[in-house]
């Protein structure tokens, strides 16, 4: 098993049925910028199972996070959800992914569109002190079916807002939207359609999404990543790469099973 590291689960919490997540020890030779994924998983019979995760964790931080589903019948997530303290689990030693800052055209204002577990990397990149020197205002959306599956979100921003030196740039400088599509809340909707009729901006007190000063980051199911990408592109926004910037950026690794 070249190329992976063993790392030791140190925390586990499990936030609905079918989210949890967990921390695990860190490799001081592990290096990643916030927004990237690496392999991570378990040994099975002997082998490796592994799936793509982005990182949680900012790329400061002396711990890993991940943030995970459960699915009942997937080869890993079946087995991974059981894991507790003091297990181990394996983490790839390379680091990758397209939603890092510098995939992007400069802009004054970022968007961190997501979905479900799609959350992953923008936990990293809102923790990330750099991220915020870099734009005048962020603005993370979280899309889910049930008010519950917004927990993780929600205590990870309540968190960040209560931290020592980075809890005042965040009442500066982030704004945070949640939003349901299968019970009441405060915010319902899918994220491309609060886009798109700038309901969501309305909400936050933001003017609409405007090319010349937006950039954008999406996380999510495929067909959100689908829609949104129309959409975006629909308006003339630029896909972003590692060899050309954009104005927007797509993660297409996405953990199912």
């Amino acid at each position: 098993m070249s190329g992976i590291n063993k790392e030791q689960v140190l925390a586990v919490r499990h936030w609905t049925d079918t989210l949890f997540s967990f921390t695990t020890t860190r490799d001081p030779g592990f290096r990643f910028s916030s927004g990237q994924f690496t392999m991570m998983g378990l040994e099975v019979d002997g082998r490796p199972l592994l799936r793509a995760y982005s990182m949680a964790s900012a790329n400061h931080e002396e711990t890993l996070e991940f943030f995970s589903i459960k699915v009942a019948d997937g080869p890993l997530t079946s087995k991974l959800q059981r894991i507790t303290q003091g297990d181990i689990v394996l983490v790839g030693r390379k680091a990758t992914g397209t939603l890092i800052a510098d995939n992007l055209m400069p802009g004054k204002r970022l968007l961190l569109l997501s979905t479900g577990t799609g959350l992953a990397p923008f936990a990293s990149v809102i923790k990330d002190p750099e991220v915020y020197e870099r734009y005048e205002k962020i603005i993370l959306v979280h899309g889910c079916r049930q008010v519950a599956e917004l927990a993780y979100g929600e205590e990870l921003v309540e968190s960040l807002r209560r931290h020592q030196w980075l809890g005042e740039i965040l009442d500066e400088k982030l704004e945070y939207y949640p939003t349901v599509t299968r019970e009441p809340f405060r915010n319902r909707g899918r994220i491309t359609d609060l886009v798109a009729s700038n309901a969501m901006f309305a909400a936050l007190g933001q003017p609409p999404l405007d090319i010349e000063t937006d950039r954008v980051m999406l996380c999510g199911s495929p067909s959100m990543l689908q829609e949104l990408r129309a959409m975006l592109q629909g308006r003339g926004f630029v896909e972003g790469n590692h060899g050309e910037p954009g104005h927007f950026v797509i993660e297409k690794a996405f953990v199912e099973r």
